[in-house]
């Protein structure tokens, strides 16, 4: 397993002698990944980066970077507390992770022996992570995969410290070092992107429901309070979830307001942002309002009168022209999926009724100011705030993420 970090083995025996502190950030984010990817990935790499670990004489600690997510579609108040090994989400099962690492392999044999195509390998290894996801109560692969690397970290640790944080939705920056940057359209983004560009009419989205949101510098600062906090630890576990729905709540409609709002200021170009006309001025577009949908069943029928539909009579037009329409109903049809299959993947962070207990992050944030207070002008923590109780969300939106995307994702 260390083969790849390109050293001797006697300089990694002087690595390992120096090391006291690892994070460890690396993960496929993609909901509908690859399952033997995905899982290489998130639960493999988890537990080689904890034997890794364990050779570190000098170590102090591991801090593993995981999601609020792994607790899947949860109402009510998620607490933050460890995944033991075997543990779902659905009454009744039994995750054996064994099991699935043996299922890939066999999978891949199979398609091996059958010769199938790298597209045909691709479909069916994504739709195999969705299949076991939803088998034992996770809603898509990636929280699947991270919960399962989450279990292998609690069970191998041994007497290894261990932090693991759970951020929820990481949006972008909001003081520190560059206000509004991000990279990689997340979950909301993809709303406003669909505003900025006037390409998005409909939304799946309960605007009642609260959204769980922090920026990524406020991540950042709760990852080094952590590994400051417990560098001296010895045996410990330790879960924090880097939220906001109960510290401070942010209901969907006040990004909805936001961007309006925004866009009603900034209008959007035509073509898209940044676009002109033939005489060289900006090309402003007429703001239209996004409709949205607060159930999939409702999203669904809608999208079934609205496109499915019209999709049909010309299936039928096609064959009565002897093919005429084919491409055109082709690449109308491979669209109309794709939306529907977005909106499925997207439903459980859109829809989530759950809110986020953050009890040990808040001890963490009460030791920290305990700590400046005692050590008069050595405060050592003051730059590392994450406390989203200081954010104004209406005016974080409106003046540095909505602006941040536009600038950095839609040009």
């Amino acid at each position: 397993m260390y083969e790849n970090l390109g050293l001797a083995p006697a300089k990694l025996r002087e690595v390992w002698k120096e090391i006291d502190i690892i994070v460890n950030g690396a993960a496929t984010t993609n909901f509908y990944e690859r399952y033997d990817v995905a899982f290489d990935t998130n639960v493999m790499g988890a537990k080689r980066i904890c034997e890794f670990a364990k050779r570190c004489s000098k170590l102090k600690m591991l801090l593993h970077v995981s999601t609020a997510y792994v607790a899947g579609e949860q109402e009510g108040i998620v607490l933050e507390k460890p995944f033991h090994l075997g543990e779902t989400l659905r009454e009744g099962t039994h995750l054996d992770i064994e099991s699935e690492l043996n299922l890939i392999k066999e999978t891949r044999r199979e398609l091996k022996a059958n010769r199938s195509s790298e597209k045909a390998e691709r479909r069916t290894m994504k739709e195999l992570g969705l299949k076991r996801a939803r088998e034992f109560g996770w809603p898509n692969t990636y929280v699947f995969t991270k919960a399962m690397g989450e279990m292998l970290l609690g069970h191998f640790r041994g007497d290894l410290a261990v932090v693991i944080v759970r951020p929820s939705i990481i949006t972008s920056i909001l003081n520190e070092p560059l206000p509004g940057w991000m990279e990689g359209i997340r979950t909301i983004d993809s709303f406003i992107v669909g505003y900025a560009k006037q390409a998005l009419s409909i939304f799946l989205v309960d605007l009642d429901l609260i959204m769980d949101v922090i920026p990524g510098d406020m991540v950042v600062n709760g990852m080094m309070v952590a590994m400051a906090a417990h560098s001296e630890d010895q045996t410990t576990l330790s879960i924090y979830h880097l939220t906001s729905s109960l510290r401070q709540p942010a209901p969907y409609a006040v990004l909805a307001e936001s961007a309006h709002r925004y866009f009603l200021h900034n209008p959007p170009r035509s073509g898209g942002v940044g676009k002109k006309n033939n005489s060289g001025e900006p090309a402003v577009q007429q703001l239209s309002r996004m409709r949205f949908f607060r159930t999939l069943p409702r999203f669904q029928a809608y999208m079934a009168v609205k496109f499915r539909l019209p999709l049909e009579a010309l299936r039928l037009l096609n064959i009565a022209l002897c093919g005429a329409f084919s491409r055109r109903y082709d690449e109308l049809s491979r669209k109309f999926r794709y939306v529907m299959h977005i909106a499925e993947l997207y439903a459980p962070y859109a829809l989530f009724k759950g809110c986020f207990d953050d009890s040990n992050t808040e001890r963490l944030r009460a030791a920290t100011a305990n700590n400046n207070n005692n050590n008069g002008q050595d405060r050592k923590y003051d730059d590392f705030g994450f406390d989203p109780k200081c954010i104004d969300w209406d005016d974080y939106f409106y003046r540095v993420h909505i602006p941040g995307v536009v600038k950095y994702l839609c040009d």
